[in-house]
């Protein structure tokens, strides 16, 4: 890896003069404990509970203007988000938007970015959910959901987005994965082709936009506690509910718990993924990883992140695409 304190590849190939142009946000230098993110305007979906929750809040307090993004609004999620917000005074919007939907993305970013009069510089893809159980048993209504919530959502976000971060030669998106996003577990459903989906497309778009001076960070969190596991049962509830007896006592070990799954015995705090994401946000432009993995436990992921960046540089390091390449991975 190159010194920090060196001008990284991804600053040459983005420019002096695009550097300069930056919003000064984005320049910042991070400090551990409280990184300042004053100036920076971050929009976040799945702000209703878990990380998107905790992560709004967190980067409000940390001098952001936050749009925080959620489906279904009125709701309680958002009245009291947005109590909690005036309460501290922060400088927090909330949106309605739909990642499943085509025009609840068109119409949310549109007026994310009126409220931001212009100028979102960063983008958190948050919004995710989970279905479990065999993959034979994932019948098309469940597939299509969690790829449509998972991947497409993404997709529709950034293209929502990022022609104003083109525009402005900055910016920087962050893409929730998981561990499993790069490990599999038997019974997990699609969750781990959704999410490796995510780290595929999150690395190509770092790649494609390392001349425009936006950057792209994949977060990979492990097990914790929040509302995704309750979710996570009403959706595989349902699947379970309406599928063929047959089937389901085919693959019986996986089955079994289907809809039930509490979570229990996660203690991890949350609130560590939105510190990462903070001090990613605030590290100097330029020098920002691709992948950071979260969880004070495991991270078997941590050795096919190290193996899958060699590989890359390798195959592509010496060929024309070789600068962006090594844009990303230095």
């Amino acid at each position: 890896m190159s010194d920090r304190h060196s001008p990284s590849r991804r600053e040459i190939l983005a420019g002096a003069a695009a550097l300069t142009a930056a919003a000064p946000a984005l320049l910042h230098a991070a400090t551990p404990d409280a990184p300042s993110l004053k100036g920076r305007t971050v929009l976040i979906t799945g702000a209703s509970s878990g990380f998107g929750r905790v992560g709004a809040l967190h980067y409000a307090r940390l001098g952001a203007k936050v749009i925080a993004t959620m489906r279904g609004v009125p709701r309680p999620e958002a009245e009291s988000l947005a109590a909690e917000a005036a309460k501290d005074k922060l400088d927090l919007h909330i949106v309605e938007i739909d990642v499943t939907s085509d025009a609840s993305v068109t119409s949310g970013a549109a007026k994310a970015l009126e409220l931001a009069d212009g100028r979102i510089d960063t983008l958190v893809n948050n919004a995710g959910i989970g279905i479990t159980g065999p993959v034979e048993v994932q019948d098309m209504e469940a597939t299509r959901l969690i790829f449509e919530t998972n991947v497409l959502g993404i997709q529709r976000m950034l293209r929502a987005l990022l022609p104003q971060m083109r525009a402005a030669k900055s910016g920087q998106v962050f893409n929730i994965s998981s561990q499993l996003g790069r490990v599999i577990v038997p019974g997990g459903g699609h969750y781990s082709a959704t999410k490796f989906a995510v780290e595929a497309l999150s690395e190509q778009l770092a790649y494609e936009l390392v001349p425009h001076g936006i950057e792209v960070t994949i977060i990979q969190p492990g097990g914790y506690p929040t509302r995704v596991w309750q979710n996570r049962n009403i959706y595989t509830g349902a699947l379970k509910g309406r599928s063929d007896a047959a089937l389901l006592a085919a693959y019986e070990p996986f089955t079994k718990g289907m809809g039930t799954e509490d979570g229990s015995g996660r203690s991890a705090d949350p609130a560590d993924v939105p510190r990462a994401i903070a001090e990613i946000m605030a590290m100097p432009a330029g020098s920002r990883p691709l992948r950071r993995a979260v969880h004070p436990g495991a991270k078997p992921q941590e050795a096919i992140n190290k193996v899958a960046a060699e590989v890359q540089l390798a195959w592509l390091g010496g060929s024309p695409l070789g600068p962006l390449i090594k844009a990303v991975h230095d």
